[in-house]
């Protein structure tokens, strides 16, 4: 499994912007083979990061997601937002134990 995790620390503002197009964007990449989980979130101790977490079921999967036409049309969507800060990293991962729930 490949795990992806970072934040994007926007101009204020921005993220009010791009809310629309990240729900757009949640929505096209759960459909995707090979995705397990994908979510944006607002961190809650700074309302301008947006939180990024994903699970893919492979390498495969991910690439395939870069790839993918809704990929190109959030990004240049991202690419129009002021940046003030990022970091996205992929982790390779399995699973161990369930901690709370299915």
């Amino acid at each position: 499994m490949i795990i992806v995790e970072g934040w994007v620390k926007l101009a204020p503002g921005e993220i009010d912007r791009l809310h629309e197009k990240a729900l757009w964007m949640m929505e096209q990449t759960r459909a995707e083979d090979g995705c397990l989980s994908y979510c944006f979130s607002r961190a809650m101790e700074e309302p301008d990061t947006l939180r990024i977490a994903e699970r893919w079921q492979s390498q495969d999967a991910l690439d395939a997601h870069a790839a993918s036409a809704h990929m190109a049309e959030f990004n240049a969507a991202m690419g129009g937002a002021t940046i003030l800060g990022a970091s996205l990293k992929s982790y390779e991962a399995e699973e161990k134990a369930t901690l709370l729930g299915d």
